[in-house]
């Protein structure tokens, strides 16, 4: 193996480390963050005091990281699991205290026919294994969302509104 790149990430030790999609990397590190990583560059960042205000940064520390591609997920020393998008770590799940302590690695349920039987209805599936000798399952609910026909249904009909309204505001407009 040889080295291509090194840089510094954190401040401190690195707890976790996982690799993403578009050769993007994700960290864990003691100093309280979670980092995206392309390359050597900094793509996005979490920190405990501006992801949950009102919670110390010392209570909390990022332990575990695994990104699926579409969303990210995080355990920590105090025994939380969090899912959060990939792209942007817009949080979409979390459990204070899924754990009695540390959460030591957690990781997604795969998309094979197995993994999407256990999914049931659900977007995705996280495993959190903890010092306290439990594996749990955290299902993140499917998030609402239109049909695609649905949507281009409502475009059709605001388009005919918007010239009927027009014809009358100006007639002879068509």
């Amino acid at each position: 193996m040889k080295k291509t790149l090194e840089f510094k990430a954190h401040d401190g030790e690195i707890e976790d480390i996982a690799l993403g999609p578009d050769n993007k990397v994700v960290t864990a590190g003691r100093d309280f963050q979670c980092c995206v990583w392309q390359q050597d560059q900094l793509v996005t960042g979490l920190r405990w005091h501006e992801n949950l205000p009102g919670i110390p940064d010392k209570a909390y520390r990022y332990q575990a990281c695994r990104d699926s591609g579409t969303f990210l997920g995080l355990g920590t020393v105090t025994g939380s699991v969090a899912i959060h998008i990939a792209f942007s770590l817009q949080r979409l799940y979390y459990v204070k205290e899924a754990h009695g302590i540390v959460v030591t690695d957690v990781a997604f349920v795969p998309e094979s026919r197995p993994g999407r039987e256990l999914l049931g209805g659900h977007e995705a599936a996280l495993l959190s294994v903890a010092v306290d000798s439990r594996c749990k399952l955290h299902l993140l609910p499917s998030r609402r969302s239109l049909p695609v026909w649905l949507l281009l249904l409502l475009c059709a009909g605001l388009i005919v509104a918007t010239i009927l309204l027009l014809q009358l505001a100006f007639p002879g407009f068509l």
